[in-house]
């Protein structure tokens, strides 16, 4: 169940309220209950004072017949006061003593008791009187009813309360009102979000009037705009060049065979027909193939099945089984440098495939191109350089793109469907390594790198000098030394 957040804020805010209400309301209760009672106790003093006055002159059987009638003319007729003397003459007594449980006593000789026979608590004051005259000594006690203040704190205590229950509400209903207004920005926030959508991409949420604490939110929220638009611009133009890739063999096959079909073909018309619609066949295995392996990788998946290799060697391999190509083109190549690292050997291969066939399309004969094999703090670069027409900075940022091509700056362009440096990259990736392409001075440059093993790093640091230069007509030897 999803709550509002104004809601809960105003009524935590009331909580708040409500917990300070009350703790102000408690000392304030207690204060007044305090002063009451101190009070009460002067109000006793002075009533004891003047009933001490009374019975300390009453020295004679006549004095303390008048003692008593001052002390009942004293007594009001509610019993809110209650005077009594007590002594081991009988004739010297007054009153009747309140008796019963005493619920709290405080210095000087006062008592809050309960009555025995029920009634209202009373505070008493008892003090002995020593003997005058014919009077013996006496105890007096003046007691004076706790229903005043009672009442007063039960009334202060029901105001309290409904005062705090009234002020709560009220700070819930302010609450929730100022909590609405405070939260407007992030209301706009919301709408404006809403309003992002397929055929609006471009949108953004505006900043500058927002609150310091939705600011940092906002920019993140449109830093997470622009990398799924750009996300989605890379899969509305991949979807794009799939189709592109895709419709070229498929309506060269259409063609054929709808030519084919026109009218009676002999058997080697047919066979011909045929061998051209496996080649294409084959084109769209390769493109999809490919782009079943850039989804994979797009997934993160790395590379498994890793083994320690020399990576001179496994270049080498790879010359060997491009031997015809190179001779077809009339080029040659040179490896330079080794290096071991853990790599799987099927995607290192095609990489380095990958590569080596771009370098040779883009060669004139007999250009030379150079494979050198260098380490690079962590990691060991793979670098192949041909000589070459020189490639523009903005087109060579997007040369390991999937489909792209720079047909204007690159010859050949046509003959591969432009997956071949995004499959080095996705490979480099696999192996936590890293894809770059440089032009300069007539050569042309790329190269990836894998993560370098620890047995190499030993090894290097054995023998900082290590390495292997090969010429081409070496490669088979290498490779056949390599396997044994």
């Amino acid at each position: 169940m999803n709550r509002s957040i104004a809601r809960r804020l105003a009524l935590m805010f009331a909580l708040v309220a409500l917990f300070v209400f009350t703790l102000v309301g408690t000392g304030l209760f207690l204060v007044l209950r305090t002063q009451l009672e101190h009070h009460l106790r002067e109000s006793l003093d002075d009533r004891a004072q003047i009933a001490r006055i009374i019975v300390y002159h009453a020295v004679t059987p006549e004095k303390w017949r008048m003692a008593r009638e001052k002390l009942t003319d004293m007594t009001p007729h509610d019993g809110s006061t209650v005077y009594s003397v007590s002594s081991t003459d009988p004739y010297f007594h007054y009153g009747k003593l309140v008796d019963g449980s005493v619920v709290s006593n405080w210095p000087g000789g006062y008592a809050r008791v309960t009555p025995a026979g029920g009634g209202p608590d009373m505070l008493t004051s008892t003090q002995t009187i020593p003997a005058y005259g014919t009077r013996p000594p006496v105890q007096l006690q003046v007691a004076s009813s706790y229903s005043p203040n009672a009442r007063t704190m039960r009334v202060f205590g029901s105001a309290l309360a409904a005062l705090s229950a009234l002020g709560s509400l009220a700070v819930l209903l302010l609450s929730y009102s100022v909590t609405r207004l405070g939260l407007a920005p992030l209301t706009r926030l919301t709408r404006d979000a809403s309003a992002v959508s397929p055929n609006n991409r471009s949108q953004r949420l505006n900043t500058a009037s927002l609150p310091l604490e939705l600011n940092d939110l906002a920019n993140s929220f449109n830093g997470a705009l622009e990398r799924l638009d750009g996300a989605y611009g890379r899969l509305e133009s991949f979807n794009a060049d799939v189709a592109h890739e895709l419709r070229t063999p498929v309506t060269i096959l259409i063609g054929q065979t709808e030519v084919a079909l026109t009218r009676n073909r002999s058997v080697d018309d047919l066979r011909h027909t045929l061998q051209s619609n496996l080649e294409e066949f084959e084109r769209l295995r390769a493109i999809i193939n490919d782009m079943l392996f850039l989804a994979r990788a797009d997934q993160g998946e790395r590379a498994t099945g890793l083994i320690e290799v020399s990576l001179a060697a496994e270049v080498a391999h790879t010359l060997e089984f491009l031997e015809i190509p190179l001779e077809e083109a009339r080029v040659h190549a040179r490896l330079h440098g080794d290096a071991l690292a853990r790599v799987n050997r099927s995607l290192f291969g095609r990489a380095c495939t990958n590569l080596l066939m771009n370098a040779i399309q883009h060669c004139e004969p007999g250009a030379a191109i150079s494979v050198t094999i260098v380490r690079d703090d962590d990691q060991v670069r793979v670098v192949v350089a041909n000589p070459g027409e020189p490639i523009a900075p903005d087109i060579l940022e997007h040369l390991f793109d999937r489909f792209y091509r720079a047909e204007v700056s690159r010859t050949n362009s046509r003959e591969n469907h432009g997956l071949g440096l995004a499959i080095v990259k996705a490979i480099a990736e696999m192996h936590r390594g890293t894809v770059s392409a440089r032009s300069a001075h007539g050569i042309n440059t790329f190269a990836f790198s894998v993560a370098v093993s620890q047995i190499e790093s030993d090894a290097q640091t054995a023998h900082p000098n290590a390495g292997v230069t090969v010429e081409a007509g070496a490669y088979s030897s290498l490779a056949k030394g390599k396997s044994a």
